[in-house]
């Protein structure tokens, strides 16, 4: 009789202490989940935002210009703007070319330039032609503006950049004293087909929408800000 007295005894001491265990596990894995959850619905941080807006303007790459040294021709009324800017900039030379078409060759400054400047490119055609591509500028982010919260899944973010030009960039930029030497048309034709635009002007405001994807933010829509 003693015996089955301890034992009951034991047992009643035991279960409550399983139960208050079992009251515990449940308290922290219910806590556990909240944090969880609350953690999912952040918005994304500074550091995150600031390092997708990096890598957008990074991977949407510099400005670039094409042009050719050699016989060049094509289906417009030569020399085109491009070509004379250059030539304006001391960079080219322009010769006309008996049967038609213009006659492009560096001129030591635009040697000196262009091996100062870092990616340049150029490839020698078999008619003799040397096509070149050279970055102008790069985008750089200058600050992270409101980062709004649409929903517990999407954010927008407004961030600010501008151009950093190089020194053939200063050839082309739209508000400097050779691009506006131009009459309006031809410096319309050098803003939308060749590359000049105001890298010298006030600083961009642009908007990024960006979307949760598990733990992480990913891209959705670029949108400039005007």
């Amino acid at each position: 009789m003693f015996e089955d007295e301890v034992a009951m005894e034991k047992r009643s001491s035991i279960l409550p202490a399983l139960l208050m265990m079992c009251l515990v596990v449940l308290i922290v894995g219910f806590v556990a989940y909240v944090i969880i959850e609350v953690r999912g619905k952040k918005p994304p941080s500074a550091q995150q935002v600031s390092a997708i807006v990096a890598a957008t303007l990074q991977g949407q790459g510099p400005a670039v210009i094409h042009f050719s040294t050699g016989l060049v021709n094509n289906d417009e009324k030569l020399p085109d703007p491009n070509y004379r800017l250059l030539e304006k900039a001391g960079i080219v030379k322009l010769a006309k070319a008996p049967k038609g078409g213009v006659v492009v060759s560096l001129t030591p400054e635009g040697e000196r330039l262009l091996a100062s400047v870092p990616g340049v490119k150029k490839e020698k055609e078999t008619d003799g032609t040397i096509p070149y591509q050279a970055p102008l500028a790069q985008r750089q982010l200058l600050s992270i503006g409101a980062v709004s919260m649409n929903g517990d899944d999407n954010a927008t973010v407004e961030y600010t950049w501008k151009w950093v030009p190089n020194a053939l960039g200063d050839v082309f930029d739209a508000g400097g004293p050779l691009v506006k030497s131009f009459n309006l048309w031809e410096r319309q034709t050098l803003i939308n087909k060749y590359e000049a635009a105001f890298y010298h002007g006030e600083p961009t405001k642009s908007t990024l929408a960006l979307a949760r994807n598990g733990r992480e933010w990913k891209i959705t829509t670029h949108v400039p800000v005007l």
